[in-house]
């Protein structure tokens, strides 16, 4: 099948029009991908539609025919109610249809198994792990692919991901299980992080907003230095760190502290999560 969906004039379906599907819609028109009257969103909240509405795009209180003419649609909506949402869309599915899943916890399979049946699950399926740093552009997504899914599509998928930041393939359930305990969480360990310089700031005499303007600061600093040094990432640390000197006091704390595996071990907790969340919702 010749895919049509690098097409600025494809329609694409939201199924939840909240903060994720706000940043993504957002991000595809900014990019030129996707015009406003190309989207389609189907959410019960009458403030919710009016504000899409407001932005051009066509509307829905609930899945109906609207459907039938967006060939991808993103279910937006909270995983616990996934399966209501899947349901109330299915008698649109066509037979290009493209689904794109940001539920977590949710396996591939099972949602396959919803859209189509035991026998004949929907494999034109992509599951994404986004995370709120897309709300400003400049988020991380993972991406899983079941074998429906063409090499256009990934391309096509890939490019509207990007339109909100970085976009990542991985192999498959297991592995987005590791995206959440790193990207898809790791927004909040940075902002405990964060929060932590700040008040450290704080405590050793600086004011609120002064602590705050160099913490975040030194964070995208960090950030932006490691992403464009060809160097790895314990010589750009070692460059700070002088013997004996201020950095090395306080890394030795870090690691007196086992701060390298209590990271680790949190992610491994997220990650588990994850697996746990996807046997009770299946």
């Amino acid at each position: 099948m010749t895919s049509t969906h690098t097409q600025t004039s494809s329609r694409i379906a939201f199924i939840g029009g909240g903060n994720m599907a706000t940043a993504l819609a957002r991000g595809f028109v900014q990019s030129g991908l996707c015009q406003p009257g190309n989207l389609y969103i189907v959410d019960p909240g009458e403030a919710t539609r009016d504000t899409w509405q407001a932005y051009g795009a066509g509307t829905a209180a609930g899945c109906d025919a609207g459907l039938v003419d967006c060939k991808v649609w993103f279910f937006a909506v909270k995983p616990q109610n996934m399966r209501v949402a899947i349901d109330a869309a299915r008698p649109f599915l066509q037979a290009d249809t493209l689904i794109v899943s940001i539920a977590a916890g949710l396996r591939a399979d099972t949602l396959a198994g919803w859209l189509g049946t035991a026998e004949q699950p929907w494999t034109r399926l992509v599951r994404s792990m986004p995370n709120t740093p897309s709300l400003v552009g400049a988020g991380a997504t993972g991406l899983a692919a079941l074998s429906g899914v063409t090499a256009a599509d990934r391309t096509w998928v890939t490019q509207l991901f990007e339109a909100v930041g970085k976009a990542v393939w991985v192999r498959d359930d297991e592995a987005l299980d590791a995206v959440t305990g790193l990207s898809g969480s790791g927004p909040a360990y940075v902002f405990l992080f964060l929060e932590s310089l700040i008040q450290g700031g704080i405590d050793l005499g600086l004011d609120a907003v002064q602590a705050r303007e160099l913490a975040l600061a030194t964070v995208q600093g960090a950030c932006t230095l490691a992403s464009q040094s060809d160097d790895p990432l314990h010589t750009l640390r070692e460059k700070v760190t002088s013997k004996g000197g201020t950095t090395a006091a306080a890394l030795g704390l870090f690691e007196t502290d086992g701060f390298e595996g209590m990271v680790r071990r949190a992610m491994a907790a997220a990650a588990e999560r994850a697996r746990q969340m996807s046997c009770e919702l299946a």
